[in-house]
């Protein structure tokens, strides 16, 4: 099909910029071509993202009734989630239980958000002298989001339903794999926009390349907050533009997390965690459990067992419900990950399980890979220490706490960790020693988004989701209120 329409400055209209294909990971046949953006359309959506964030009709809009949009735009998500689920699943690969979670998730994160907006506060602080001082918060303007590939609709809710709740206008750029939830997306936040009667052009979707239309967002003037989800090295590249503009910016970036499986681990339990925590989203995920320590005098057994299980996982299409560990997505990323297991045969990895392509004429033209475990390398080894982004996992003996810690903290990031004991006092020792933004002990990657996330070291600046999620898209400015009519010592005699 041909999705000729972008949202830009509040319409919807064919791109101006190159077209860009996406591909169904499954089959590797072009499911959507887009009209993507220009840098005209770039610079026509900010202008009019500029106008509308200071429109009297939004910026001066009631916090109640900016919630009341955020729970319609939740009502519209949660009506369209079928087809949101099924359209996220044909532009990722995904499994289909997980794109609908994933569906639920955003609008959840938008009736959060309408919550903590509605029972935000400003303070009035300690007076010191004659007057009353208060500190209240503003909106920043336009912010420019700037989301991935792996888990699209949910990282476009985090960014968006705080930033509309603090009253700000949004240049949302997708991934340019995955446009199309994004896009749908906008379309659901334009006719809420439009029912409510308020400026359409607060939300732009502006699908591109990133190095060219993520680069002109980041870099408009009209620009003052920059929030991403992605890679590191981009990140850094943004850093750097937010510096020199001297505007605030939120990272959310890589990792290569520690799971642990300790002495007195319940051996089921930890099994089926670090399975999902690295298996699950076929390893595309920030937060993957790719690291896996487990105690020595466990490290066979325990590592013998997963190898049995894991060549078992059913992998398939992400629209079969028995599918667990669905296609990458896309074939170049695919080639990547073969790549690191490549690299790390070379390192003197040996390959326990998987370490290829499935074989079988329904996986042919699909950017398959298999489940694979890796041992026999120290933690120093390149694919032990840099983020592979597939369902890839090395295996490392440790041999008592301090060398755990050691062997855990020897990397640039610090996003996530999992602990599998049964020792609640040294779960919480080792928990507090570890270098992660995130620790989850007898489980793995569950998330709440009353909980902040964020990472570390190179895994990112700044926090999503928690109580205070929308303070990161306001400034705040503070009132002193005279009480008394007494003049100030400097005036005229």
């Amino acid at each position: 099909m041909l999705a000729d329409e972008v949202l830009v400055a509040g319409q919807w209209r064919q791109g101006r910029g190159a077209l860009i294909e996406t591909v169904d990971p499954a089959t590797g046949q072009v499911i959507a071509t887009v009209h993507a953006a220009s840098l005209d359309d770039v610079e026509e959506a900010a202008t009019a993202a500029a106008r509308a964030a200071h429109d009297p009709a939004w910026r001066e809009l009631p916090a109640h009734l900016r919630a009341r949009l955020l729970h319609r735009i939740a009502d519209l998500v949660e009506q369209s989630a079928e087809q949101l689920s099924a359209l996220q699943t044909a532009d990722t690969g995904k499994c289909r239980a997980e794109t609908r979670a994933l569906v639920h998730s955003a609008a959840g994160t938008f009736r959060y958000t309408a919550a903590a907006l509605e029972t935000a506060e400003d303070t009035l602080t300690p007076s010191r002298g004659p007057y009353v001082t208060m500190s209240v918060h503003e909106p920043i303007g336009v912010v420019g989001a700037i989301t991935p590939w792996n888990s699209p609709i949910a990282s476009d809710a985090q960014k968006l339903a705080p930033a509309f709740a603090a009253g700000n206008a949004v240049l949302l750029k997708p991934a340019e794999w995955t446009p199309l939830v994004a896009l749908a997306l906008g379309r659901l936040v334009h006719r809420a926009l439009t029912e409510a009667g308020l400026p359409t052009a607060l939300l732009s979707v502006l699908p591109g390349r990133g190095s060219v239309i993520g680069d002109a967002i980041v870099r408009h003037p009209a620009v003052e907050k920059i929030t991403f989800t992605g890679g590191t090295s981009t990140g850094r590249t943004l850093a750097h533009a937010a510096a020199d503009k001297l505007i605030p910016v939120s990272l959310e970036l890589g990792g290569k997390s520690p799971t642990i499986v300790l002495e007195d681990a319940d051996l089921e339990q930890a099994l089926a965690g670090v399975m999902y925590g690295v298996f699950s989203s076929s390893g595309q995920s920030c937060i993957a459990g790719s690291r896996l320590f487990i105690a020595r005098s466990r490290y066979e057994e325990f590592l013998g067992e997963l190898v049995s299980r894991t060549e078992k996982l059913r992998v398939g299409p992400g629209t079969h419900p028995g599918t667990q560990v669905a296609p990458l997505v896309h074939h170049r990323h695919r080639d990547s990950v073969a790549a690191y297991v490549d690299l790390a045969r070379e390192e003197g990895a040996n390959v326990r399980c998987g370490g290829a392509a499935p074989d079988g004429e329904q996986y042919r033209d699909g950017a398959y890979y298999l489940p694979t475990v890796l041992d026999g390398l120290p933690n120093t080894a390149r694919v032990c220490q840099e983020e592979i982004f597939g369902p890839v996992v090395v295996a490392l003996p440790f041999d008592d706490e301090d060398d755990l810690v050691t062997q855990a903290n020897d990397s640039v990031y610090g996003l996530a960790c999992g602990i599998w004991t049964r020792d609640h006092a040294r779960a919480w020792r080792l928990a507090r020693r570890i270098d992660a933004g995130t620790v989850w002990i007898n489980t793995y990657k569950q998330f709440s988004i009353a909980t902040p996330f964020g990472g570390l070291k190179d895994s990112g600046i700044g926090t999503e989701k928690g109580r205070d999620l929308i303070r990161g898209y306001q400034r705040q400015k503070s009132l002193y209120w005279a009480t008394d009519t007494t003049p100030l010592p400097w005036a005229a005699q």
